[in-house]
């Protein structure tokens, strides 16, 4: 693969690794210019780039075995570090994304559908019944009677782009003070509560959320917070059964914990 990519970029140009989990991701460098170098990333990448989400694609070459890569402009910058979620910018990149016409139709042309609550629902439920978690833990057999009675409030709600996985890592400040927010893998079409509300459980003091709802630019309805804690339970018992395909005991232990933590907030306070 190295090999390929210095055949395609000329001479003179470095191509080493650029780590991560699928090992598709290259760093080019010659005469102090980089380039991030991917395999088979998605079409979407492009409209992501002219939407100034991340950043600019430089290239798009087919390689003779079918594998299409991808150049991006290199720049200089670093991760969020978990306090500077609170900032303004991210609040105002979200906003951006969930309210992109140009996002969605691409991603519909893609042959993604929207993900509704009831699908996530039916969904979940299969998938804790085929793996024995339900019917071995009474705290995930209450996650999901709390689930199936909130189900009527999350539904009917505007279906957007969602990035999907959103922690301090995927945003990265550059040099310049632009922010831009990497990783699409995992992007779907849902509720925007399933984006903003990791944001504000994971990174934004309760007596803060108001603020960062008025910065995002959505009010407060009567069901906002409680469609929050849907979401945020439901991605829980997903992590609960993909630590558990993969026998991973601790990881488990503590997406019990969350499980536990929200349904104590369920039952006292949404349920009360």
């Amino acid at each position: 693969m190295v090999d390929w990519f210095e055949k395609v970029l000329g001479k003179g140009w470095k191509v080493t690794p650029a780590g991560g989990l699928t090992g598709d991701a290259y760093v080019a460098e010659k005469d102090n210019k980089r380039l991030f170098l991917k395999r088979n990333s998605s079409p979407f990448l492009a409209v992501l780039s002219a939407e100034g989400i991340v950043p600019k694609l430089v290239w798009t070459k087919r390689m003779d075995n079918g594998d299409v890569i991808t150049a991006q402009e290199w720049l200089e910058g670093r991760e969020l570090k978990p306090a500077e979620m609170q900032q303004p910018q991210v609040a105002e990149i979200l906003h951006k994304i969930h309210h992109s016409t140009e996002l969605l139709h691409m991603l519909m042309r893609l042959g993604k559908k929207p993900v509704t609550s009831d699908d996530s629902f039916v969904t979940i439920q299969q998938r804790l019944h085929a793996s024995g978690l339900l019917s071995s833990y009474n705290d995930i057999h209450l996650a999901l009677t709390y689930l199936k009675r909130l189900l009527p409030i999350t539904r009917e709600q505007k279906q957007v782009v969602c990035h999907g996985d959103l922690n301090h890592n995927n945003l990265v400040l550059t040099n310049e003070g632009n922010l831009f927010l990497i990783d699409w893998d995992n992007a779907i079409i849902a509720d925007p509560v399933t984006d903003f509300g990791m944001v504000m459980k994971s990174y934004i003091p309760q007596e803060d959320w108001d603020t960062w709802l008025l910065n995002y630019g959505v009010d407060k309805d009567k069901y906002l917070i409680e469609r929050m804690y849907w979401y945020l339970l439901l991605d829980s018992l997903h992590y609960l059964s993909w630590h558990s395909e993969r026998r991973e005991q601790v990881k488990m232990e503590e997406r019990l914990e969350n499980i536990q933590d929200f349904n104590a907030h369920i039952g006292t306070t949404i349920l009360r």
